[in-house]
């Protein structure tokens, strides 16, 4: 390989850098990303079961955004953190972004097994104590698990070239959406296996509780084989791949933020309307399956747990879509990437939308399926056209935490909206889905504004 040019020049997507990263076996890109699976295990456990846990412990669903302003805003401010101190560290042994992933992994681990039990301690139903608790082991939690989930974003960065990114993205995509269904079906299978799905008031299910801790033990294992089979490139072998110099000053926050490339800004408009559509199914889909299909609304009802148990199949089968989209997604051509990124956003707002007029739990596998599609376009295509855009590659890991601000702050800015729309649409949680599906095609239609480029060129 020939030496790149000089690192005092300042390449511009008009002057890109040539691509000097090698190409990967496809079976080290899978291993990069196979870590993935748990960690999504972790986020798919508390997004479909959190409005579950919280109102079984007694949470108002008037008041339930302010639980779920918790994970965005802990990953608001730990994403950009890890990216940003993760350029700046070489541990022989581990590597760069390594060590923030198993210490992320490991803790995770551990919350996850107290977050189900907050209602386990004696504090009683409703109380501020359980209330507390469940929300400090979900802040926690999110905290762990955006610290193991970044540094696998930016491996696909630091090491696969832009001929194999795509294909790198929507491998973690699939990797991300198998976990998502095993965690998904983990509390319908153990009701299925006799585990108790209903408890005394104000105690969360035995079938959920189990769930979090096969999710825990699943988490760490996935990451440790990504810990012990995948080598970083050391600084020397990074520096020469991706044509910098070695010593070359790293930006601060603030400073990388003011000189991101325009896909940043513009693929974050698309992200800002699909993170507020997601927001609200994780918030109100339990309730609003339960309103529709169960005609349910008391949390410690069969009926109501029942909903909770499909909710997580739903989220199965919108995984199993995903994947499948995902495997699709990869195939792509980069003159393709926008119209597919478009429809299969606007797949997610029709299935979105028909869930406020189903009333048959079978009928719902099919909105889902759609949300699937959406969902796999959002985990492969954003990050897809910001690492092929960043032509400072000493930054990669700061970069791409800020940009995870991306998907944090939509989901804040939904929370607090909640307050006014909840009880505007009459606290009707199939109207919340609804409004999901109108967010979804805004997403879809502001694809236009994203330019694609591409920095370096093989």
């Amino acid at each position: 390989m020939s030496e790149s040019a000089s690192a005092s020049a300042t390449p511009t997507a008009e002057t890109p850098k040539k691509d000097l990263l090698p190409t990967l076996p496809s079976s080290t890109i899978f291993l990069i990303n196979f870590g993935f699976l748990g960690v999504q295990m972790a986020f798919q456990l508390q997004s479909t079961n959190m409005g579950r846990i919280f109102q079984t412990i007694g949470a108002d669903p008037n008041s339930l955004g302010w639980f779920f302003i918790l994970p965005p805003l802990a990953g608001m401010i730990v994403q950009p953190l890890v990216g940003y101190f993760s350029d700046r560290t070489w541990m022989p042994k581990l590597g760069r972004r390594i060590p923030y992933l198993l210490i992320g992994a490991v803790i995770a681990m551990i919350v996850m097994m107290l977050l189900p039990n907050a209602g386990s301690f004696g504090f009683g139903f409703g109380s501020l104590a359980a209330l507390w608790f469940g929300a400090i082991a979900l802040l926690f939690m999110d905290l762990s698990s955006n610290i193991a989930m970044q540094p696998f974003k930016m491996m696909v960065g630091d090491m696969v070239n832009e001929k194999q990114k795509g294909f790198a993205y929507s491998i973690q995509s699939f990797s991300s959406n198998a976990g998502a269904l095993l965690a998904s079906v983990f509390p319908f299978l153990l009701t299925a296996v006799g585990i108790a799905n209903t408890a005394e008031k104000g105690k969360v299910p035995n079938s959920v509780v189990w769930s979090f801790y096969a999710g825990a033990i699943i988490l760490l294992l996935c990451c440790l084989l990504t810990v012990f089979r995948v080598k970083e490139y050391d600084p020397v072998t990074y520096a020469k791949y991706h044509g910098i110099d070695e010593n070359e000053e790293h930006k601060g926050l603030w400073q990388a933020l003011k000189s991101a490339p325009k896909v940043f800004w513009t693929v974050s408009i698309v992200q800002f309307f699909c993170w507020m559509g997601f927001q609200y199914l994780w918030t109100y889909a339990t309730g609003a399956i339960a309103a529709n299909v169960w005609h349910a609304s008391d949390p410690s009802s069969a009926g109501y747990q029942a909903a909770g148990n499909w909710f997580g199949v739903l989220s199965a089968v919108q995984s199993i879509a995903a994947v499948i989209w995902a495997l699709v997604l990869s195939r792509i051509n980069n003159n393709h990437h926008k119209a597919y990124y478009s429809a299969s956003l606007l797949m997610g707002a029709v299935g979105f939308g028909s869930i406020f007029f189903i009333h048959d739990k079978y009928t719902l596998v099919v909105s889902f399926a759609l949300i699937g599609c959406a969902w796999a376009a959002m985990n492969a295509f954003p990050f897809t056209f910001l690492t092929n855009a960043i032509t400072d590659s000493a930054n990669m890991g700061t970069y791409l935490g800020l940009f995870n601000s991306s998907i944090c702050l939509p989901q804040i800015v939904a929370s607090l909206a909640s307050f006014a729309l909840f009880p505007l649409l009459g606290s009707h949680m199939p109207s919340m889905l609804l409004l999901s599906g109108i967010f979804l095609a805004l997403g879809a239609a502001s694809v236009g504004i994203v330019k694609e480029v591409w920095a370096r060129k093989a």
